[in-house]
């Protein structure tokens, strides 16, 4: 499989304290990606290391063949990728309509086409973020990402703090877009709904990557060893 993105032995800090001590990761083209491992272990900053939001000290960031490890935030997420931030960060005083219309790119995904993928924002079009549900607010995050015409889709823990209702709701979604074709890597807790979604895992242990495969072949004792499980 072509790999769309790569990351290859990472390595971060933030001031004197290193974060990451050689994370590789892999991505193809329509493959979603488990990015796994206890709070604290790098998986955030990975994460922002591949958004080009954090500097790196050593490794390669690769997108679609092209080396983008000098490039700042926002001609990365030009490239096509687009960010599902940990905790939402909807622009709380704009409306709906508005926060999907701020990132905007020319592409398949429009303003329509957001809409009837999540009916609420549709119903929801005039109000503010800030007048909105958690649930509300993630599918927002998610649309506004995806108005960007990602490659690839990142979600940080998308489905974090809501009710099980909505988080079945945010699960379909994310299924949906796997069989559009979607390249995703997505951080979640919630292995029942994760692991059946994706193709390979990485695992973070202390700032680096110690197991990759696919969900099958995660043992019990890999499991317990890495994940608390």
């Amino acid at each position: 499989m072509t790999a769309l993105a790569r990351l290859e032995q990472l390595e971060v800090f933030y001031g004197a304290s290193q974060a990451l001590f050689g994370v590789d990761l892999e991505i193809g083209a329509g493959q979603a990606v488990a990015l796994m491992g206890r709070n604290g272990m790098g998986k955030t900053t990975t994460i922002r290391t591949l958004c080009r939001m954090q500097p790196l000290y050593r490794g390669k960031v690769w997108l679609n063949g092209r080396d983008i490890t000098a490039l700042p935030s926002f001609k990365a997420a030009r490239l096509g990728i687009g960010l599902v931030p940990e905790g939402r960060r909807c622009f709380a005083t704009l409306t709906v309509t508005e926060n999907l219309i701020a990132a905007a790119r020319p592409g398949t995904w429009t303003l329509e086409r957001v809409q009837k993928f999540f009916p609420r924002l549709a119903e929801r079009a005039d109000q503010t973020a800030s007048t909105l549900s958690g649930g509300e607010q993630q599918m927002l995050a998610i649309g506004r990402a995806l108005m960007t015409n990602p490659r690839l889709l990142v979600l940080d823990e998308a489905t974090e703090g809501l009710a099980p209702v909505i988080r079945q709701e945010i699960w379909a979604a994310i299924g949906q877009l796997k069989r559009d074709g979607l390249s995703l890597l997505i951080v979640d807790k919630t292995l029942s709904e994760l692991l059946p979604l994706a193709d390979s895992c990485v695992i973070l242990e202390r700032g680096q990557s110690v197991w990759h495969g696919k969900p099958s072949e995660l043992t019990t004792e890999t499991k317990t060893r890495y994940l608390g499980l």
